[in-house]
C-alpha cells in the first residue's frame, strides 16, 4: 500500500546533489488557475498562459513522485511529443522534472500518442507522458500523463500531482540520485508493426485510402503503415509543423479530405487530430463517418465474430440517440459514460467491455491495444470494409439513421463565468425549458469543455425544426449571460 500524502516538505528525503538541483523547483510557488489543472484529457491550455516551462517542470517531479509511490516496478517514463513548436521544448522541461524526482526518461520525440501507450505496456515502465493538444490550435499544448498499465492516469493520481504542484504536499519518499533521459526513437518502429499484426499481407490490397495528418504526430508513420499493406495512399499534410497542426485540416476539418477523396475517385479517407489517437472517416461519396458510425460497424463486425462480449458498447453522453435506439433494438447492450476516453476506458475495464468510443473518434478496443488510437481504428475500418466487397457509403446506409444532433461550442474567456457556469440562472431555466419541450424525443447537453474555455451546446431532436429552435435558445442565453 503506498504511503499517504502528508503535508510536510521534509518527508522528501534528498541527497545535496538532489536538493541543490531542485531547490528552486519544488518550492517555489506558481501563479495557477483556481480552476484544476487537469481536464477530461490532461492538462492543457495556451503556451505561455497556464501552461509554460515552470510548471512543466513541476509536473515532470510531481509525476514522477506520484509514479514512485503507486508503481510496484521501476522502470523508465516513455516520453512523447507532437509537432508543435512548443512540444520540444515542454517536453525537455517534463523529462527534466521526472529526472529530478530520480527516473530514468526515454524520449521518442514526434509519435502519436498511441505510440507511448504500447511501448509503456511492452518496455516494463512506471508510466508514460504525451506533449500534445490533440485536435488544439497550434498556440495550445498540453500534457498527458499514463500509469504503468499504459491507460490515463486515473483522477486519484491526477489531484495527488496537482497537489503536490499547488501545495508542496509531500509524500515519504527518498530520492537518492538524479534520473537520465535517453533517445529512443527506434522503439516507434515496434509500434508500427504491432498495429499491423492482427492483418495478413497485403490486406488492403486493391484499396485507394486519402489520408489528412493534420501536420501532425502521424506524418510519415500514418503514409508507410498503409502502404505496406498494399493500399494506394494519397496523404495530405504530410509533413511536421508545429505553425499549421490542425489548422483547416484533420479530424476537425474535413472538407479537404472530403474533395480529395471524391477528385481522386476513392475508397474512403480519414482525418486524423494532432496526435493521431483519434479519427474520423470519409466514404466514397464524401460523407463524414464519425465515431458513433465507427463503433456501430466495428460492433457489428465484432458481434458477427463473437468477440463482443454481451454484445456490448461503450459511448459517452454525446453518442447520437439513433446509434443507442438501432443497437439495442438489434439485441445489443448499450452504456453511456461522461465525455472523455478516460472515462470511457473505466466503464470498458469494469463491465469487461471489449469495444468503447466518442463520436469525436476516439475508439478503443480491447483486442488490439489498451488505448484509443486512430490509425489502428483506420486499418480495422479499411480491412472490414475491402473484406465486405461492398463499400463503405453502403455499409453507413445500411446501419442507422441519426436523429438530427445540433452542436455548438460558445467562448467564454471570463474564467469566474466559464468556472462557475452552472450557476447561472437564466441559463437553467432555458436548459430546463428544452428539455420540458423535447422530451422523450431527444436530448439536450449542455456541459463545460474539458480542453478549451467554451460552453458546448449540444441539441439532438427526431426533428430538426424543433432541434434547430432549441439550440439557438441556448446559444442566445450563454452569449448574453456569460459571453458579454
Amino acid at each position: 500500500m503506498a504511503s499517504p500524502i502528508v503535508r510536510n516538505q521534509s518527508n522528501i528525503s534528498l541527497n545535496p546533489t538532489v536538493n541543490n538541483f531542485t531547490n528552486n523547483l519544488l518550492w517555489d510557488k506558481l501563479n495557477l488557475p483556481k480552476t484544476p489543472l487537469f481536464g477530461t484529457d490532461g492538462i492543457r491550455g495556451k503556451v505561455g498562459d497556464i501552461l509554460d516551462v515552470p510548471l512543466a517542470l513541476q509536473i515532470g517531479f510531481w509525476t514522477g513522485v506520484v509514479l514512485n509511490i503507486h508503481t510496484s516496478h521501476i522502470g523508465p517514463v516513455i516520453l512523447g511529443q507532437d509537432s508543435r513548436n512548443s512540444s520540444g521544448v515542454l517536453a525537455m522541461a517534463l523529462s527534466a522534472g521526472l529526472k529530478a524526482a530520480g527516473l530514468e526518461v526515454w524520449y521518442l520525440g514526434l509519435c502519436p500518442t498511441p505510440c507511448v501507450a504500447y511501448l509503456i505496456n511492452q518496455t516494463n515502465a512506471m508510466g508514460g507522458a504525451m506533449i500534445s493538444a490533440s485536435h488544439n490550435p497550434p498556440e495550445d499544448n498540453g500534457i498527458k500523463i499514463f500509469g504503468s498499465n499504459g491507460t490515463k492516469l486515473n483522477q486519484l493520481l491526477q489531484a495527488e500531482i496537482e497537489t503536490g504542484i499547488r501545495e508542496n504536499v509531500c509524500p515519504t519518499i527518498t530520492i537518492s540520485g538524479l534520473g537520465k533521459c535517453y533517445a529512443r526513437p527506434e522503439l516507434i518502429k515496434n509500434y508500427s508493426e504491432a498495429i499491423k499484426v492482427p492483418f495478413s499481407t497485403n490486406q488492403l490490397q486493391g484499396m485507394k485510402i486519402v489520408l489528412d495528418v493534420a501536420w501532425g504526430a502521424s506524418v510519415g508513420l500514418a503514409s508507410s503503415v498503409f502502404e505496406s499493406m498494399g493500399a494506394k495512399v494519397i496523404c495530405l499534410h504530410n509533413s511536421a509543423d508545429g505553425n499549421r497542426i490542425n489548422v483547416g485540416c484533420g479530424s476537425t476539418h474535413l472538407d479537404i479530405l472530403q474533395a480529395s477523396v471524391k477528385q481522386n475517385e476513392a475508397d474512403l479517407g480519414f482525418a486524423f487530430d494532432g496526435d493521431a489517437d483519434r479519427v474520423l472517416a470519409v466514404d466514397n461519396q464524401g460523407r463524414e463517418v464519425n465515431g458513433d458510425y465507427i463503433l456501430y460497424i466495428w460492433g457489428n463486425y465484432l458481434r458477427q465474430k463473437q468477440k463482443l462480449p454481451n454484445n456490448l458498447i461503450i459511448s459517452t453522453v454525446m453518442a447520437n440517440l439513433g446509434l443507442e435506439k438501432v443497437w439495442k433494438k438489434n439485441g445489443g447492450n448499450f452504456i453511456r459514460t461522461k465525455v472523455g476516453d478516460q472515462h470511457v476506458q473505466a466503464e470498458m475495464l469494469n463491465t469487461g467491455s471489449m469495444l468503447g468510443g466518442e463520436q469525436s473518434g476516439h475508439i478503443l478496443c480491447h483486442h488490439y491495444g489498451i488505448a484509443g488510437d486512430g490509425l489502428l481504428t483506420a486499418l480495422h475500418v479499411s480491412s472490414l470494409v475491402n473484406e465486405s466487397g461492398v463499400s463503405l457509403s453502403e455499409i453507413v446506409d445500411k446501419s442507422f439513421q441519426t436523429y438530427p444532433q445540433l452542436l455548438r461550442n460558445i467562448r467564454v474567456e471570463d474564467k469566474s463565468k466559464f468556472a462557475n457556469w452552472q450557476e447561472c440562472q437564466p441559463l437553467q431555466m432555458v436548459i430546463a425549458s428544452a428539455k420540458n419541450a423535447i422530451g422523450d424525443r431527444g436530448r439536450i447537453l449542455v456541459r463545460a469543455s474539458g480542453t478549451e474555455p467554451c460552453i458546448r451546446v449540444m441539441v439532438e431532436a427526431e426533428v430538426a425544426e424543433l432541434a434547430q429552435k432549441w439550440l439557438n435558445k441556448l446559444v442566445v442565453i450563454i452569449q448574453k449571460e456569460l459571453s458579454d
